[in-house]
């Protein structure tokens, strides 16, 4: 823009002064503008300050911009666009430190009645709509009502202050309404043709064309007329006029309707009810003195001061001529409020206070009447004049939204920052209204003049937070009244700091050292930093890094690190991570430091074993002190507190172990068939101050050695016999034998053989189920007693064990005489296992010698027990008398002597329920999957007896034996009628049915006797069990091993 300043030279001084934005001509807005100053010989004092004025006006980038808007408008109308009505157009050279912006500057708490888009400077309505009648209320002309607001274009760059007048354009939305809704007028009886009378007119507030136009008489019955009269205001009075003679004897009262329409389009309307009285003659109506009065009263004048005195006067005589003064229905409501009027003087008094600011000018219509239905009509009209009694007011509209009442300014704000626009007013006129504006104290900022009373307060100068951190501002507003008046506001201006320090740690590395086992939450360190900013800038937010494990929390304000969880040293024993202290600023700066934690060890963790369960397997001849195994443990801790010993629970001294390598020997020899298995718990201490502990099983599982020989289970005695009848088939089953063997594996599969007394191939064995067949049919020559040496020997490896058995077989057709079959047997023992026996040693035909003593003996036994039952209490159905009968015989140097010594040895009594059992369970060795099997080649089902039948004569003390001898049969047979029965009828070869029999020998003493038995008794009421023919396959009970000798049986 042009600016100039006049000199004393009077020359004309031309400056150029290029704004950013481009502007090109356009009327009615400021743009450039060359101001000359001509060489004058006289130029008045004012005409220099008009033009000085004008110069500040046009540099401070101020214009105007006027729009017209119809009121009633609905939101979001668009009015006009800035931007483009005030041709702006920004210049790419003049850089900007922020968008372009168009901010709506108006007072705090005011609501807008248009809304302007920052970005493009679009003018729109707002949700308030804008109402004529109420903005502009009492002012009637259609070119009066504004609506002004001030529109801010930043930024500084570019800054410019628009003010912007609406004028409102009036719309018909209001209907013309009558005072009231029945109009009473009263009129003369005589009164002539075309008098006129007056009636209420209706009021609009719109104006203009909106406003009242026309008034039409509704059943006027040709009587009454109508006629508008209009004023010099452009008001419309409605008459009546009297178009008939009235005579009020017919009739005296009219009623019709008026209606009033305005000129709007659509126009509206109202009717009233008008009701006109016929009364008698008063033929002359009051005349004022004055029908147009004007008055001045200051607005200070007391209540009850005198406005004006109206004279009228009436040519009548008498109650015609009283004249009665009120204010006519048309005068507005604050006039009645306002003045008073006395009815009989009419004088206009004060009611109330004036105030000039609220209505300067009021018309007051006064109506004189004598009772007649004319009353006579004059105007006051009372101009308050003004009077310095009101202060200026200062209305202040920020451009920089203030946060409670205080604007923040940044220290980096450049020179000319627009902070607020200061508006200041009074109400007062004249030289009263005119305001000065001013700061009362030097500070860097200033009042910048835009229009009229109105400043833009920028800055002055650079801010320095450091210097001072906030200013309170005191406007003051002052008028030109005598006296003066004025007034003040306060703003307040913060300096906001800027970030341009970053946090600083008190230590670039924190080491820290905490034992493990912590209580989750607990605190390892405050960490701190500083920042030499101040508020936010210096408030320090602390962060951990990304490369903080999740273990770990910092407070975000106080800085505390803590962990969230039980640190754990044996996962993990050192942590190390950055933290940050990072300000609020913005942009926020940072630092980092390094935290190192060492997790101290405690005794947390019990020994481990490296299996709940241990199994080692070790064969039965392992040497004392021998290696069975190595127990590993392990202990997650450090130090001494994973310093492990190892000791022996429950070990009974079996067992040693090394307390350091964990290394198992045996304190004892083992024996499988005595105990095949050891178990026995192992603890394992480690060194912390408070020991922990743990333990594990150990099961030691004795592995089976070849180191026992078989046992034979049938035949129970050597002395016994089986009676083969001649006429058995070839193929049939005279007998079996059975053994058992205390290994397991292959060390107990046995397998029967004939090595003797088969000489003439009669009879044959099956190797694997011990059956005794008769081979072919039996001859005369075969006649007798047989007597097999058996032989079972196991499968045990590197040497095999063997046994051999007597088994005797009596071949003919039935036994008449058990006794002498008995006495062949006896004699048969005395005879070497390597010779045969022949037909000829012993023959059924007997001599008759041997009969009668056998037969001697046998009676005088049975006498002797019977007698002896008679002394004995009675038995118990389960416990009988066991006999073991031992012969004892002199053996001479001839072998053919055959003197017998027969001594009995009197046996304990047992329970005959622990009698004739054999228990086949034992539990075979089950490896687990996880342990090597070190027995696959052994059959783990294969059945070991859990006792032994010790021969009754003594052997020498070895483990292994040759030749078993056999004890007598526990169920001795002394005779037997039906042996054939015994041996034969039942179904399955080991068990034994019983059968009764009587006989016994001649004994010189008492015999206890029982009730006699075939054999073994193999099937008991509450325990049985089957023998099959593949007795590896059996799975029998476990039972205590029993040992039984000549005279007793240990449990």
């Amino acid at each position: 823009m042009w600016f100039c300043c006049p000199r004393e030279e009077n020359l004309m001084k031309i400056a150029k002064f290029k704004h950013p934005f481009g502007v090109q001509s356009t009327p009615g807005v400021l743009h450039e503008y060359s101001l000359v100053i001509l060489e004058m010989d006289l130029l008045s004092g004012t005409y220099l300050l008009a033009v000085l004025l004008a110069c500040i006006v046009f540099q401070s980038g101020a214009q105007e911009k006027n729009y017209t808007v119809r009121e009633e408008l609905p939101e979001n109308v668009l009015i006009g666009n800035l931007l483009k009505d005030l041709n702006l157009t920004l210049d790419p050279d003049v850089p900007l430190s922020s968008p372009l912006q168009f901010k709506l500057v108006y007072k705090t708490g005011d609501v807008p009645l248009v809304r302007v888009e920052e970005n493009t400077g679009e003018i729109f309505t707002a949700a308030n709509r804008i109402d004529r009648e109420k903005l502009c209320a009492g002012i009637f002309s259609e070119n009066r009502c504004f609506y002004e607001v001030e529109v801010a274009v930043l930024p500084d760059e570019v800054f410019r202050l628009v003010k912007i007048r609406f004028l409102i354009e009036d719309i018909n939305d209001n209907a013309p309404l009558f005072p009231s809704t029945v109009i009473n007028i009263s009129i003369p009886e005589n009164t002539a043709i075309n008098s006129r009378y007056s009636v209420p007119s209706a009021i609009d507030p719109d104006i203009g064309v909106n406003g009242i136009q026309h008034y039409e008489l509704l059943k006027g019955q040709n009587v009454f007329g109508l006629d508008i009269t209009e004023t010099p205001e452009g008001d419309k009075w409605p008459q009546l006029i009297v178009q008939q003679i009235l005579d009020r004897e017919q009739k005296d009262t009219y009623v019709m309707k008026i209606k009033v329409e305005d000129g709007g389009s659509p126009p509206r309307s109202s009717t009233a009810i008008l009701q006109v009285t016929v009364t008698d003659v008063n033929d002359n109506r009051p005349v004022f003195k004055e029908n147009d009065i004007e008055v001045s009263v200051p607005e200070n004048a007391p209540v009850g001061t005198s406005v004006s005195q109206l004279h009228a006067t009436d040519a009548d005589l008498g109650s015609n001529a009283q004249i009665h003064f009120y204010f006519s229905n048309q005068i507005s409501s604050l006039a009645k409020r306002l003045f008073a009027i006395d009815n009989t003087t009419g004088l206009i008094t004060i009611r109330e206070p004036l105030d000039r600011e609220e209505s300067p000018v009021h018309k007051l219509t006064v109506l004189a009447s004598d009772g007649s239905s004319t009353p006579s009509r004059a105007t006051v009209t009372v101009n308050v004049t003004d009077i310095n009694d009101n202060v200026p007011s200062i209305d202040t509209r920020y451009i920089i939204n203030p946060v409670n009442g205080t604007v923040l300014l940044s220290e980096k704000a450049p020179l000319n920052t627009k902070i607020a626009l200061i508006t200041v007013m009074d109400k007062d006129a004249d030289q009263n209204g005119k305001v000065t504006c001013f700061t009362d104290h030097d500070v860097p900022f200033r009042l910048k003049p835009v229009f009229d009373n109105q400043f833009l307060l920028e800055t002055a100068t650079f801010l320095d937070y450091e210097a001072t951190r906030e200013y309170a501002i005191k406007i003051v507003a002052s008028d030109s009244g005598k006296p003066p008046l004025n007034q003040s506001a306060m703003l307040l201006i913060k300096i906001k700091d800027e970030n341009d320090n970053a946090p600083v740690f008190t230590q670039p590395i924190i080491g820290l050292s905490i034992p493990e086992n912590n209580a989750p939450g607990t605190q390892l360190t405050k960490i701190s930093a500083t920042d030499a900013d101040s508020g936010r800038n210096a408030e320090i937010s602390y962060i951990l890094g990304s490369d903080a494990p999740p273990i770990f929390n910092l407070d975000r304000r106080t800085g505390i690190l803590t962990a969230v969880r039980k640190l754990d040293r044996e996962k993990q024993d050192r942590y190390s991570f950055t933290v940050l202290a990072k300000d609020n600023g913005m942009p926020p700066l940072q630092t980092n430091a390094t935290v190192t934690v060492s997790v101290l060890d405690q005794n947390d963790n019990s020994p481990a074993f490296t299996h709940n369960e241990y199994n080692f397997y070790v064969p039965e001849n392992l040497p004392m002190y021998g290696t069975v195994g190595l127990i590993t443990v392990t202990d997650a801790d450090a130090g001494d507190n994973a310093a492990v010993t190892l000791s022996i629970l429950n070990g009974r001294d079996n067992f040693i172990i090394d307390p350091l390598t964990g290394v198992i020997r045996p304190n004892i020899t083992f024996d499988r068939e005595q105990q095949g298995s050891y178990t026995f718990q192992v603890k394992a201490v480690d060194g912390g101050r408070l020991q922990r502990s743990s333990t594990a099983k150990v099961t030691i599982n004795v592995v089976d050695v070849n180191d026992n020989r078989p046992v034979f289970v049938i035949p129970s005695s050597n002395y016994s016999y089986e009676l083969v009848p001649t006429s058995a088939s070839p193929g049939s089953v005279v007998t079996k034998v059975f053994a058992v063997d205390n290994d397991t594996g292959m060390n107990a599969e046995l397998r029967y053989s004939i090595i003797g007394g088969n000489s003439r191939g009669l009879f044959t064995i099956d190797q694997l189920t011990g059956n005794i067949t008769l081979k072919e049919k039996v001859i005369a020559s075969d006649h007798g007693l047989h007597r097999l040496v058996i032989k079972v020997n196991d499968l045990g490896q590197p040497e095999s064990l063997y046994t051999i058995a007597l088994v005797h077989l009596f071949v003919n057709e039935t036994v008449t005489n058990s006794s002498y079959v008995q006495e062949l047997v006896r004699r048969n023992m005395e005879t070497p296992v390597g010779q045969n026996i022949g037909d000829g040693e012993i023959t059924p035909q007997t001599n008759d010698y041997v009969k009668i003593i056998i037969a001697i003996i046998a009676g005088t036994m049975t006498v002797i027990l019977i007698k002896k039952k008679k002394k004995k209490k009675k038995r118990s159905p389960k416990s009988l008398l066991l006999n073991f009968v031992t012969i004892e015989e002199s053996k001479p140097d001839d072998p053919g002597h055959e003197h017998i010594n027969g001594t009995l040895d009197i046996p304990v009594e047992l329970e005959e329920q622990t009698m004739g059992k054999y228990n086949w369970a034992t539990t075979p060795t089950t490896f687990k999957p996880d342990s090597p099997d070190l027995a696959k080649h052994y059959k783990s089902a294969s059945p070991q007896p859990t006792f032994q039948i010790k021969p009754e004569t003594p052997v020498p003390p070895k483990k292994h034996h040759v030749i078993q001898e056999l004890p007598l049969d526990n169920t001795f047979v002394v005779g037997c009628d039906s042996l054939s029965k015994c041996s034969s009828s039942s179904s399955d070869p080991y068990s034994v049915s019983e059968c009764s029999c009587q006989g016994g020998f001649k004994t010189p003493g008492p015999i206890h006797t029982r009730q006699p038995s075939c054999g073994l008794r193999l099937e008991e009421k509450d325990k049985s069990f089957a023998l099959e023919e593949n007795y590896q396959e059996m799975k029998p009970q476990e039972e205590k091993p029993y040992e039984m000798g000549t005279n007793n049986i240990r449990a």
